[in-house]
């Protein structure tokens, strides 16, 4: 905008000296007029269209804080639990866990979210990846993927920069209580429910693509799409499973990053099952890979 005064200044100055050496004010003042008007009317659009922005912003993180689900916290068993069924390995031992009170994610970040925030759209964050790659799923209330886990925290930077809230990824303990429905759970096999259909956007149901978040049901917690629909990054490194009886765990001190939920695409069903656990190097950037938020209970 400030290139936009500079320039006109220049030329109604320019007008204004060529219209004073000809002695003809009168149609340099017309000119100037003009040139003016122009002028506002470039500025009006500018500062409508920040206007709008800001304003997407602002809705933006209303939004999120909206769609905030609160999880009490308290004691469960975490791994491969007997209702789970044909674990992998690193699903054991069980032990337990106990967590403090946090907020969670009543969606997984949406691409309208992202880019209300970040600037870019799902097709920028896919050029970054490879350009001929295709979109899964494309849409304001479609999940967002192709992000890795620097995309991530720079988006939850600018969120916490916005409005002064402390918004991170959830621990895999936190992920996996809150998708067992913390609390109040049923001990259902995947996210609310023992049937995948009911609950889950998977190979055999989303025809290799993703959904619009919150088209399932959700579990106990009115929490959706913790099984299937895309996987989520979670805050630690993956790691074996101790037996020992844990406190607000963080998860290993180095490896690969936790992945959790499973997604819609390829995977057998076992794999959206609430303990169901995978990994990726924190670099990856793929077309089934998103993730929620977590904010501390205060």
């Amino acid at each position: 905008m400030k290139k936009v005064a500079i320039v006109v200044n220049a030329v109604t100055m320019s007008v204004a000296v060529r219209a004073q050496e000809k002695g003809d004010m009168a149609a340099g003042v017309n000119v100037m007029a003009g040139l003016i008007k122009r002028f506002l009317f470039i500025m009006a659009i500018v500062l409508a269209m920040t206007g709008c922005k800001s304003e997407d912003k602002e809705q933006t993180d209303k939004q999120i804080e909206a769609q905030m689900i609160f999880v009490q916290g308290g004691t469960f068993i975490m791994g491969c639990t007997s209702e789970q069924s044909n674990c992998a390995d690193d699903e054991k031992p069980t032990h337990s866990v106990t967590l403090s009170d946090f907020y969670i994610g009543q969606y997984e970040v949406t691409q309208g979210q992202w880019e209300a925030v970040m600037g870019t759209s799902v097709n920028q964050q896919r050029d970054k990846n490879n350009p001929t790659m295709s979109l899964y799923g494309k849409g304001d209330n479609y999940p967002m993927y192709y992000v890795n886990m620097n995309d991530v925290q720079e988006f939850i930077q600018k969120l916490n920069a916005q409005t002064g809230k402390q918004y991170r990824l959830p621990t895999e303990a936190e992920w996996e209580y809150a998708a067992r429905g913390g609390n109040k759970s049923q001990g259902y096999k995947y996210s609310g429910s023992d049937n995948a259909d009911d609950v889950a956007w998977y190979s055999q149901n989303s025809s290799g693509a993703t959904h619009p978040v919150g088209t399932k049901s959700p579990n106990e917690l009115g929490i959706y799409d913790m099984s299937g629909n895309v996987e989520e990054w979670c805050s630690d490194k993956y790691g074996k499973y101790s037996s020992n009886a844990q406190t607000n765990p963080q998860g290993s001190s180095s490896g690969l990053q936790v992945i959790r939920g499973g997604a819609h695409y390829m995977l057998p069903v076992n794999f959206v099952r609430v303990s169901s656990r995978s990994d990726r190097s924190s670099n990856s950037r793929f077309f089934d890979l998103g993730f929620r938020l977590v904010c501390e209970a205060k």
